[in-house]
C-alpha cells in the first residue's frame, strides 16, 4: 500500500512538471526566483551587513554605474549592487513570512466557515467582509505607525490586511468540496470535523493555496516597499526603503537615475516573477482553468 501511495505521489509530480513547463512564462518567473532566492542565501557569505552602515562607502558619492561599480554609487557612497543584493534578503524575508501567515489565517478561516456553516459561517464572514471593505494599505500603513516599523510589525500589518480575499476564495472551495458524495460516506462512517477537514477538505484545497501563496508574495513584497517608502519601516536596507532614501536625498535632482531604477527594477522582476509562477500554476492545478486551456 505504501509503495502504490509513493508510485502514485511520483506520477503526479511528473505529470505537475510536465504542465507547468508547457507554461513557458511560468518556467522563466521560476527561474527568476530561484537565482533571486539564491542570491538572497548566500549574501552573507560574500558581503556584511555593514554595507547599510553610512560610513562604510568607499566609493566616490553619486558615482555612475561602471566596471569598478556596475550599479553606480549613493550619497555615502555605498554600492548600490551590494545594497540591492543585501535589501533582497529583507524584502523576499517579510514577502514569504507576510505571505505565509496571511494564507494561514484565511485558510483556516475559510475552511471553518465553509465546514461548520450556520452562526460559525456568518460571524466568520462578517468579519471577513468588514476587512474587505477597509483601504489594506491605509489600514497596514496605520498599524504599522501605531506598533513600529520593526520587521515583525511590517509582516504582521501586511498579513491582517491581506487575508480576508485568502477567506473567501477557501471558503467556495470548501463548500464546493463537501457537497461531494464520499464526505457524506465519511460522515456516516462515524467521521469527525477534524478528520474530515484534515484529511479530505484540506488536501483538495492545497493546490489553491500553493498558486495563492504565490501571488500573495509578490503582494506583500509590493505592499512591503510601499510601507517603507512611506517611512514606516525601521529595516536600513531593503528595496523599498533604498527608493525612499533615494527620495529623501535627491537622486532625481543630482541626475543619480541608476538609485531610482535599480532597486525599483528588483522590485519589478521579482514581483512579476511570482506572478508569472502564480498565474501558471492556477492554471496547472486548477481543473476548470485546465480545460479552458
Amino acid at each position: 500500500m505504501t509503495s502504490l501511495a509513493a508510485t502514485r505521489r511520483r506520477l503526479a509530480l511528473r505529470r505537475f512538471w510536465a504542465e507547468f513547463r508547457a507554461h513557458r512564462a511560468g518556467l522563466a518567473g521560476a527561474v527568476v526566483l530561484l537565482v533571486a532566492v539564491v542570491l538572497a542565501l548566500v549574501a552573507p557569505l560574500f558581503i556584511s551587513q555593514d554595507v547599510t552602515s553610512v560610513v562604510q562607502g568607499t566609493g566616490a558619492k553619486w558615482a555612475a554605474p561602471s566596471l569598478a561599480e556596475p550599479f553606480g554609487t549613493d550619497e555615502s557612497g555605498r554600492s548600490i549592487l551590494l545594497m540591492v543584493w543585501w535589501g533582497s534578503r529583507t524584502s523576499l524575508f517579510i514577502g514569504f513570512l507576510a505571505a505565509l501567515l496571511s494564507i494561514v489565517i484565511g485558510a483556516v478561516v475559510g475552511i471553518a466557515a465553509g465546514h461548520f456553516r450556520g452562526w460559525t459561517n456568518a460571524v466568520l464572514m462578517r468579519l471577513t467582509d468588514w476587512f474587505l471593505v477597509l483601504p489594506s494599505l491605509i489600514t497596514a500603513l496605520v498599524l504599522a505607525a501605531i506598533l513600529g516599523g520593526s520587521t515583525f510589525t511590517i509582516i504582521m500589518a501586511i498579513a491582517i490586511t491581506t487575508w480576508p480575499s485568502t477567506a473567501r476564495l477557501i471558503r467556495a472551495q470548501t463548500l464546493a468540496v463537501e457537497a461531494r458524495p464520499y464526505i457524506e460516506r465519511s460522515r456516516a462512517l462515524g467521521g469527525g470535523h477534524w478528520h474530515i477537514t484534515t484529511r479530505h477538505v484540506l488536501p483538495n484545497v492545497a493546490p489553491l493555496l500553493l498558486a495563492s501563496t504565490t501571488l500573495e508574495v509578490a503582494s506583500a513584497i509590493v505592499t512591503e516597499s510601499t510601507l517603507a517608502f512611506l517611512g514606516v519601516s525601521a529595516n536600513k536596507t531593503s528595496w523599498g526603503t533604498m527608493l525612499r532614501a533615494s527620495y529623501d536625498y535627491g537622486a532625481a535632482t543630482q541626475g543619480a537615475w541608476w538609485y531610482i531604477i535599480i532597486p525599483g527594477l528588483a522590485i519589478l522582476v521579482v514581483v512579476m516573477a511570482f506572478t508569472l509562477v502564480g498565474r501558471a500554476l492556477e492554471a496547472v492545478l486548477n481543473p476548470q482553468l485546465r480545460r479552458k486551456a
